[in-house]
Protein backbone atom coordinates (compact mmCIF):
# COMPACT_ATOMS: atom_id res chain seq x y z
CA UNK A 1 0.00 0.00 0.00
CA UNK A 2 1.37 3.71 -1.10
CA UNK A 3 0.17 6.89 0.06
CA UNK A 4 -1.85 8.39 -2.74
CA UNK A 5 -0.91 11.89 -2.44
CA UNK A 6 2.54 11.56 -3.94
CA UNK A 7 4.10 10.73 -7.37
CA UNK A 8 6.31 8.65 -8.65
CA UNK A 9 9.35 10.79 -7.68
CA UNK A 10 7.66 11.49 -3.70
CA UNK A 11 6.37 14.69 -4.87
CA UNK A 12 2.85 15.90 -3.36
CA UNK A 13 -0.14 15.86 -6.01
CA UNK A 14 -3.65 16.05 -5.81
CA UNK A 15 -5.22 12.40 -6.97
CA UNK A 16 -6.79 12.41 -10.19
CA UNK A 17 -10.11 11.51 -9.89
CA UNK A 18 -11.44 11.73 -13.38
CA UNK A 19 -11.61 8.03 -13.96
CA UNK A 20 -13.82 7.20 -11.28
CA UNK A 21 -16.83 6.97 -11.12
CA UNK A 22 -19.74 9.22 -9.20
CA UNK A 23 -20.91 7.99 -6.52
CA UNK A 24 -23.09 8.61 -3.02
CA UNK A 25 -20.69 8.87 -0.27
CA UNK A 26 -21.06 9.81 3.00
CA UNK A 27 -18.57 10.22 6.26
CA UNK A 28 -19.00 11.14 9.40
CA UNK A 29 -16.71 12.04 11.72
CA UNK A 30 -16.47 13.01 15.97
CA UNK A 31 -14.86 14.40 18.29
CA UNK A 32 -15.07 16.11 21.97
CA UNK A 33 -14.55 19.12 23.57
CA UNK A 34 -13.26 18.79 27.68
CA UNK A 35 -14.08 21.82 30.17
CA UNK A 36 -14.37 22.52 33.66
CA UNK A 37 -17.78 22.02 35.35
CA UNK A 38 -18.39 25.23 35.74
CA UNK A 39 -18.11 26.24 31.82
CA UNK A 40 -20.43 23.10 31.18
CA UNK A 41 -22.96 24.67 33.41
CA UNK A 42 -22.35 28.21 31.68
CA UNK A 43 -23.14 26.51 28.41
CA UNK A 44 -25.83 24.12 29.44
CA UNK A 45 -27.65 27.35 30.71
CA UNK A 46 -26.89 29.53 28.00
CA UNK A 47 -25.11 32.02 29.63
CA UNK A 48 -22.18 32.48 27.81
CA UNK A 49 -21.28 36.07 27.35
CA UNK A 50 -20.94 35.63 23.41
CA UNK A 51 -24.39 33.84 23.08
CA UNK A 52 -25.11 30.76 21.73
CA UNK A 53 -22.05 28.56 22.03
CA UNK A 54 -23.64 25.14 20.47
CA UNK A 55 -25.47 27.02 17.66
CA UNK A 56 -22.65 29.02 16.36
CA UNK A 57 -20.11 26.29 16.41
CA UNK A 58 -23.16 24.07 14.49
CA UNK A 59 -22.57 26.43 12.39
CA UNK A 60 -18.92 26.64 11.82
CA UNK A 61 -18.53 23.18 11.43
CA UNK A 62 -21.22 23.46 8.56
CA UNK A 63 -19.26 26.47 7.07
CA UNK A 64 -16.02 24.24 8.10
CA UNK A 65 -17.02 21.61 5.94
CA UNK A 66 -17.51 23.53 2.95
CA UNK A 67 -14.28 25.10 3.15
CA UNK A 68 -12.37 22.14 3.40
CA UNK A 69 -10.52 22.50 0.37
CA UNK A 70 -9.55 25.67 1.09
CA UNK A 71 -8.05 24.76 4.05
CA UNK A 72 -6.58 21.04 3.06
CA UNK A 73 -3.99 21.44 0.03
CA UNK A 74 -4.70 18.60 -1.69
CA UNK A 75 -8.47 17.79 -1.16
CA UNK A 76 -10.76 18.42 -3.92
CA UNK A 77 -13.51 20.58 -3.98
CA UNK A 78 -16.85 18.57 -3.89
CA UNK A 79 -20.09 19.32 -4.30
CA UNK A 80 -21.55 18.71 -0.81
CA UNK A 81 -25.02 17.47 -0.92
CA UNK A 82 -25.42 17.68 2.99
CA UNK A 83 -23.93 18.55 6.35
CA UNK A 84 -25.07 18.02 9.87
CA UNK A 85 -23.53 18.66 13.15
CA UNK A 86 -24.56 17.15 16.26
CA UNK A 87 -23.32 19.05 19.51
CA UNK A 88 -24.88 16.91 22.69
CA UNK A 89 -24.02 18.29 26.29
CA UNK A 90 -22.28 15.18 27.98
CA UNK A 91 -21.89 15.95 32.01
CA UNK A 92 -20.08 12.97 32.00
CA UNK A 93 -16.91 14.63 30.35
CA UNK A 94 -17.78 16.87 31.02
CA UNK A 95 -17.68 18.88 27.46
CA UNK A 96 -19.51 18.73 24.15
CA UNK A 97 -19.81 15.43 21.96
CA UNK A 98 -19.63 16.41 18.55
CA UNK A 99 -21.02 14.51 15.57
CA UNK A 100 -20.85 15.11 11.74
CA UNK A 101 -22.11 13.50 8.87
CA UNK A 102 -20.86 14.64 5.11
CA UNK A 103 -22.58 13.68 1.86
CA UNK A 104 -22.19 14.18 -2.00
CA UNK A 105 -22.33 12.74 -4.78
CA UNK A 106 -19.35 12.50 -6.20
CA UNK A 107 -15.88 10.86 -7.56
CA UNK A 108 -14.11 10.95 -4.07
CA UNK A 109 -15.07 10.76 -0.43
CA UNK A 110 -15.85 13.26 2.08
CA UNK A 111 -13.56 12.39 5.10
CA UNK A 112 -11.61 15.52 5.05
CA UNK A 113 -14.90 17.43 4.91
CA UNK A 114 -16.70 15.34 7.88
CA UNK A 115 -13.21 15.71 10.04
CA UNK A 116 -13.26 19.57 9.32
CA UNK A 117 -17.04 20.35 10.57
CA UNK A 118 -15.89 18.25 13.58
CA UNK A 119 -12.40 20.55 13.93
CA UNK A 120 -14.34 23.84 13.36
CA UNK A 121 -17.17 23.20 15.50
CA UNK A 122 -14.66 22.14 18.52
CA UNK A 123 -12.63 25.27 18.15
CA UNK A 124 -15.24 27.72 18.09
CA UNK A 125 -16.67 25.90 21.07
CA UNK A 126 -13.12 26.96 22.60
CA UNK A 127 -13.40 30.38 20.90
CA UNK A 128 -16.69 31.12 22.43
CA UNK A 129 -16.21 29.88 26.09
CA UNK A 130 -12.13 30.81 26.36
CA UNK A 131 -12.82 33.64 28.95
CA UNK A 132 -13.72 31.49 31.30
CA UNK A 133 -12.00 28.32 30.99
CA UNK A 134 -8.52 28.67 28.80
CA UNK A 135 -7.64 24.57 30.12
CA UNK A 136 -10.45 23.17 27.71
CA UNK A 137 -9.23 20.10 25.34
CA UNK A 138 -10.17 19.28 22.03
CA UNK A 139 -9.59 15.45 21.82
CA UNK A 140 -11.20 12.24 20.05
CA UNK A 141 -11.37 13.43 16.58
CA UNK A 142 -11.81 10.67 14.16
CA UNK A 143 -13.75 9.08 11.21
CA UNK A 144 -16.36 6.35 11.98
CA UNK A 145 -17.83 6.52 8.98
CA UNK A 146 -17.12 6.52 5.42
CA UNK A 147 -19.12 5.01 2.89
CA UNK A 148 -19.09 4.62 -1.30
CA UNK A 149 -16.70 4.93 -4.08
CA UNK A 150 -14.57 1.60 -4.55
CA UNK A 151 -13.04 0.93 -1.03
CA UNK A 152 -16.84 0.20 -0.18
CA UNK A 153 -17.49 0.96 3.43
CA UNK A 154 -15.78 1.32 6.52
CA UNK A 155 -17.05 1.57 10.44
CA UNK A 156 -14.64 2.31 13.44
CA UNK A 157 -14.77 -0.73 15.63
Amino acid sequence: MSLTHFDAKGDAHMVDVSDKPSTARVATAEGWVKMARETFEIISEGRAKKGDVLGVARLAGIMGAKKTPELVPLCHPLPITKVSIDLELDADLPGVRITATVKTTGQTGVEMEALTAVSTSALTVYDMAKAVDKAMEIGGIRVVLKDGGKSGRYEAK
